[in-house]
């Protein structure tokens, strides 16, 4: 004679479809909500907050915070876990940076993080348009603190000295996940361009201080992504992100895994003890979170108004980025980096 015996579900898991009490927030809408996503339609400007489908969207916008997203809203590569459009992009708009630096500066932010859809279709990745951006933001917001979250420029050293020679505050890119998981989870990433990338970036501007972010749940076991930790360590990456990975639909990578906030806490003190200047750790954390209160903690205090984030040696770039404004370069090959 069987029985039939229940299965009994993991502390750490939930069925599909059901999610953890921690991870509930408050549905978005107050006034200032509602006043910056109508800023947000009227400057024809794009957040990722929207577009990824951020848990804190209600929180940061309640907050005067928004993580603007340029180049468009379709991404040229098509990630498992990423809730943002993707395709062939058509988007082109030689404005963006004006208006952007303009919407900053009316909207009085101290801090703001700029991001961007991959867009490989273009020869520099979208460099010279996210140098013109920074430098807008200089003009319209000087006391505005600027913090990059930039793609991979598929390995093209030339497009992140671009970027770099615009002197953000803080370069933030984000590793996501173990280097098992790359292909499955980051299509046309490489976890050793991740790394390359901050290993380039220290070595042209060592005094700007570097960022990087991991979503959890993805099927990484804890070995792995200590090690993914030490490797940000090792390529001199002083702030880190831990969040959790939250499916967006059932077309994506499915949940593995709910991590408990103890976990998180634990795995923030682990990041410490590995030399992290600060780690933010937590279900609903995710890169641009916080980000203000991030560089603060590190102590990174460089302030705009000397333009020194960067960090980088030679002349000075002609403040107005009118060459960069214009559109985007040829499309020539450039040097790619040496992930070797």
């Amino acid at each position: 004679m069987t029985h039939s015996l229940p299965v009994i579900q993991p502390t750490s898991l939930a069925p599909e479809g059901r999610k953890p009490a921690w991870l509930k927030v408050r549905a978005p809408g107050g006034p200032n909500y509602m006043r910056l996503k109508s800023r947000l339609r009227e400057w024809n400007l794009h957040s990722v907050c929207e577009e990824a489908r951020c848990p804190n969207i209600g929180e940061c916008w309640e907050d005067a915070t928004a993580t603007f997203m340029i180049l468009g809203d379709v991404c040229t590569r098509n990630c498992g876990y990423c809730a943002i459009a993707h395709g062939t992009p058509v988007w082109e708009d030689r404005e963006e940076p004006e208006r952007l630096g303009r919407a900053v500066g009316e909207l009085g932010l101290e801090y703001v993080v700029i991001t961007s859809v991959n867009r490989d279709d273009l020869a520099d990745g979208g460099a010279a348009h996210w140098a013109a951006t920074v430098r807008a933001v200089r003009r319209h917001a000087p006391r505005c603190r600027v913090e990059v979250l930039i793609p991979d420029f598929q390995g093209r050293t030339a497009s992140l000295e671009t970027v770099l020679e615009a002197r953000p505050d803080i370069l933030n890119h984000n590793t996501e996940t173990v280097e098992r998981l790359y292909k499955v989870a980051r299509h046309g990433g490489r976890y050793a361009r991740a790394l390359g990338l901050f290993r380039h970036a220290r070595a042209v501007a060592p005094a700007l201080p570097t960022k990087s972010g991991l979503i959890l749940g993805l099927g990484e076991e804890r070995d792995e992504l200590i090690a993914t930790m030490r490797d940000l360590r090792g390529v001199g990456v002083s702030i880190l992100t831990l969040g959790q990975y939250l499916r967006p639909s059932p077309q994506h990578l499915p949940v593995a895994r709910y991590y408990h906030p103890d976990e998180f806490a634990e795995l923030a003190t682990v990041g410490r003890a590995l030399g992290f200047t600060h780690v933010e750790a937590g279900p609903l954390v995710r890169s641009s979170y916080h980000a203000k209160r991030q560089a603060d903690l590190a102590g990174s205090h460089l302030g705009p108004a000397t333009h020194g984030g960067s960090g980088l040696a030679g002349p000075d770039t002609d403040d107005a980025g009118s060459h960069l404004i214009s559109g985007h370069p040829p499309k020539v090959p450039a040097p790619r980096l040496s992930l070797q």
